[in-house]
């Protein structure tokens, strides 16, 4: 026969379920779009432990978010400093370095997050930010691999087929780059300096 449970140990129990249930969430306010909130919330946290390694994460999100990048780097850089190995905090670092345009070192973070995390929730990210940044620095076929890694992970990303036609016309590879556009409009024909580029390239090869 069950025992009953005293009322002194429910009183208990409902009183940390209701406090785990209204005590507010970053994460949840993050998803929803609500930077400012995530932020508020995440900094109530650090004060509480400035430890707290779930924080600096959350906060560096959603500051990156806000596109305060200087403040987003702080957080990320004392995430660090508490776990040298989360692939999340490499993560965001490459992604303020991006933004902030340090190649060089958007280059390394993304590096040693591929290192890290090779099937991680932001691989696919990782590879597109990557792919951008050798654009930037004129290096079109690095770009083609660091692209067409990424759209294996998202193939119906139409926006990620233009980039990767536009890094296989510059570098020449006008063939490539043909197909590339073709599959970028398949996917949304609105594009439209996908079909620019897909004209360019058409003439390109006509003119060999």
């Amino acid at each position: 026969m069950m025992k009953k449970v005293p009322f002194f140990f429910l009183g208990i129990f409902f009183s940390v379920f209701l406090s785990a249930q209204t005590r507010p969430d970053a994460v949840a306010e993050f998803q929803r779009g609500n930077y400012e909130r995530a932020v508020s919330i995440c900094l109530a946290e650090i004060r509480a432990n400035r430890n707290n390694l779930e924080a600096h994460v959350v906060i560096s999100w959603a500051l990156v978010r806000l596109s305060r990048y200087g403040e987003a780097k702080r957080y990320a850089l004392t995430g660090r400093d508490l776990n040298r190995y989360d692939a999340r905090i490499i993560e965001i670092l490459g992604e303020i370095a991006w933004f902030e345009g340090q190649n060089a070192e958007a280059l390394a973070y993304f590096q040693e997050y591929v290192n890290l995390a090779p099937e991680g929730a932001r691989i696919e990210t990782v590879y597109y930010l990557t792919g951008e940044v050798y654009i930037r620095l004129g290096r079109f076929r690095h770009a083609d691999i660091a692209l067409s890694t990424a759209i294996h992970y998202v193939p119906d990303n139409a926006a990620w087929w233009a980039r990767l036609a536009w890094a296989r016309e510059n570098a020449g590879d006008f063939l490539e780059a043909v197909t590339a556009y073709e599959r970028a409009l398949a996917l949304n024909s609105q594009l439209t300096d996908a079909r620019r580029g897909l004209e360019r390239a058409r003439q390109a090869l006509g003119s060999r």
